[in-house]
């Protein structure tokens, strides 16, 4: 340090390796040292992250300059963590910021408090997909836990169903198609966004978005990256491509609310999407049971009525003051429907005793909520009738299980 402090302006150090340092420096039990005869020369005698003492070591080995001698400890291999991620509630990114180029053989997990991996590099695409599902099941498994320590604190109507990390398409951008790391959750009677996981009971009333789910469309997209396996996709299911909505990822899905309002998300797996789709369905139709009924203030020929969807009697329209019933069909009578993408819908039912076509025309001021719990009455109705059924048409889940 003298040396140092008077040498001037430059300076020119040598550094050279030496294996005699350990002893020299007499380094205590625990210290990183010199590598043994088998393992490489090249390593530091003062700093190795892989090397450690070995105080029962018996080796009675003739020694030599070059190696300790034979009645100190020896130097072993051993792990050492240089870094540390927490699994639980993390999330995955196959994709380079910014963009939608997808990573074949590399993806980056971040905590929850933002430590990174940093891209962890495969040397096979199959070896990266293996690491890629063994994290997410591990995450996943973790999520699940977190969900049971959750419901513990809430009655049965308000347990978590499921919740995890998604990406989401921000609005209004350009061909870069941006995205945006978001947390979704289905809880008791709503659909909840967040910009980070509630890990607390007060983080709840702190979403950015919460949507009753009775009023909400979940709607698949895209299930498949290649082109090949995306349009042998699209020839097996029929799936219907909505070209407006294409872009370069695959697992996509999105959530329609009332007036209008769209969720694009993108998740990393086959198996997280079919998830998504199973768990939507169950929160949806948990909630059409719990509730029975849901009633919307509309208006026909002039006047302000009261529409009642109700899981066991059907329709029901009744005049908002006397409370009289104006009229009332079953879910099986409705037998067509349109709209004019406003305000409002024809619903077309059928006389069980003349068998005509009797047309209600109604306004809603959110009409589009008001479709969205009607899909979600009578998909729950035909779910109690024939749950098979609803298994039949779960287009993830037919096929990421085909493959």
């Amino acid at each position: 340090v003298h040396l140092l402090r008077n040498a001037g302006d430059e300076v020119t150090v040598t550094v050279q390796y030496l294996r005699e340092a350990p002893s020299f420096l007499k380094l205590p039990l625990g210290s990183p040292g010199p590598s043994s005869d088998h393992s490489s020369g090249a390593s530091s005698p003062l700093f190795d992250s892989g090397l450690h003492l070995n105080g029962n070591s018996t080796n009675t080995a003739p020694s030599s300059p070059s190696s300790p001698i034979a009645n100190e400890p020896k130097y072993e291999k051993r792990w050492l963590d240089t870094l540390s991620v927490p699994l639980s509630m993390a999330r995955i990114s196959r994709y380079k910021t910014g963009t939608d180029k997808l990573r074949s053989n590399a993806f980056e997990v971040l905590a929850l408090d933002g430590v990174s991996t940093g891209i962890l590099q495969f040397y096979t695409a199959q070896e990266s997909a293996d690491w890629l599902r063994a994290m997410s099941t591990n995450i996943s498994d973790l999520t699940l836990q977190n969900m049971k320590m959750a419901n513990k604190c809430c009655s049965p109507s308000d347990e978590v169903i499921h919740m995890g990390w998604v990406n989401e398409r921000l609005e209004g951008t350009d061909s870069s198609q941006l995205y945006k790391f978001k947390f979704l959750a289905l809880k008791g009677s709503s659909f909840y966004i967040f910009s980070t996981p509630p890990v607390s009971t007060l983080d709840w009333v702190r979403a950015e978005k919460i949507y009753n789910l009775c009023e909400v469309l979940f709607k698949i997209h895209k299930l498949w990256l290649a082109d090949d396996c995306w349009l042998q996709a699209n020839l097996y299911l029929g799936i219907h491509q909505d070209f407006d909505l294409e872009d370069q990822r695959p697992y996509c899905f999105s959530v329609m609310a009332g007036h209008g309002k769209s969720h694009y998300f993108n998740v990393e797996l086959g198996s997280e999407l079919a998830v998504w789709e199973k768990s939507f369905q169950r929160a949806i139709f948990l909630e059409v049971q719990r509730t029975g009924s849901k009633t919307y203030m509309c208006s026909w020929q002039g006047d302000t009525l009261c529409f009642t969807i109700d899981f066991a009697l059907g329709f029901t329209c009744f005049d908002s003051k006397t409370k009289n019933v104006l009229w009332r069909f079953k879910f099986s009578q409705l037998k067509g429907s349109s709209d004019d993408g406003k305000t409002k819908v024809k619903l077309l039912f059928q006389n069980l005793d003349t068998k005509q076509i009797e047309t209600k025309e109604l306004e809603f001021q959110d009409l589009t909520a008001v479709l969205h719990c009607i899909h979600s009455f009578i998909a729950a109705k035909v779910a109690s009738v024939d749950p098979v059924f609803i298994d039949s048409q779960s287009i993830a889940r037919k096929y990421v299980y085909s493959n």
